[in-house]
């Protein structure tokens, strides 16, 4: 089992890793619309989407994987009326490749975010 740690994803905010490794399957924790870089959180929908799915894919790229190799993707998301808003920024992110997906409304998630992404994906 190999432990992933990128700056490339927000950092974990518990005990808990950003994604782990093993058996050729990387096991990402879920993304919340937080710019590592500046610490931001995106509160939009559509913004939250697009930040959240741009962590999950450096944070897959930081585990030797990719969007590409995604087997499975859970959202969890506190307003379900923004559905429609979320796909469009989803279908950006996997235009071709359509893994399996479950998709929940929450009451809330850490730091009240919007919204929150992870997945299963095989390494390259």
């Amino acid at each position: 089992m190999k432990i992933i740690s990128t700056d490339k994803a927000p950092a974990a905010v518990g005990p808990y890793s950003q994604a782990i490794v093993d058996g050729g399957i990387v096991y990402a924790s879920g993304q919340i619309p937080v710019d590592p870089a500046t610490g931001e959180m995106k509160t939009s929908v559509s913004e939250a989407a697009r930040q959240s799915l741009t962590n999950l894919k450096n944070l897959l790229e930081s585990s030797g994987s990719d969007l590409e190799n995604v087997l499975k993707v859970n959202i969890f998301i506190t307003d379900m009326g923004k559905f429609g808003e979320l796909n469009e920024v989803y279908a950006e992110f996997f235009a071709h490749h359509r893994p399996a997906r479950s998709c929940v409304e929450v009451t809330a998630l850490p730091k009240d975010a919007v919204l929150e992404i992870e997945a299963i994906a095989r390494v390259n």
